[in-house]
């Protein structure tokens, strides 16, 4: 794996800016005990994300966030660093979503993205897929969650071919 550094602007990225076997990281973002849970209040409401006095009571000794939570911080940084502003097409979906370690008050979390593949379509010259695999990892360098996203991303020099 090499370190990766885009040569563009996410506003200025398109599909052929991504390199297989690139890494790239962003962040962190702090989480802090009021959004874990204001979130899972929201969304998730289960005592070891909601109550921090019942949480010590549970398996887990304490709050977490929720993986929904993670997943969302995972969002926050995948879209403002790394997906293209304008040639983003949306997302099939993501595969292998795991949450490995639990994320607690106070954790600073990178979001680390390995580029795995770039697949032209076949049926849509001017996009293809981008296969990223996707770790959150804590200030003491452990996985909390990964998964391998799936985005839809205009190519730069094709889709401008096929508008002129």
């Amino acid at each position: 794996m090499t370190k990766g550094q885009f040569s563009t602007t996410p506003q200025e990225r398109y599909l052929e800016d991504y390199v297989e076997g690139a890494v790239h990281e962003m962040g962190p973002i702090t989480v802090t005990e009021e959004e874990i849970v204001d979130f899972a209040k929201k969304f998730d409401p289960q005592v070891f994300h909601t109550d921090p006095d019942k949480a010590r009571e549970t398996v887990y000794g304490g709050l977490i966030a929720s993986g929904w939570h993670t997943c969302a911080l995972f969002m926050r940084l995948f879209v403002e660093h790394y997906l293209p502003d304008q040639a983003s097409l949306g997302s099939p979906g993501v595969d292998e979503l795991r949450w490995l370690k639990p994320v607690r008050p106070g954790d600073r979390l990178t979001l680390r993205i390995t580029v795995k593949k770039v697949k032209p379509s076949r049926s849509k010259p001017d996009r293809g897929v981008l296969f990223s695999f996707c770790e959150m990892v804590n200030q003491a360098g452990e996985v909390a969650a990964t998964m391998m996203a799936m985005n839809l991303i205009r190519y730069r020099e094709r889709g401008a071919s096929l508008t002129s």
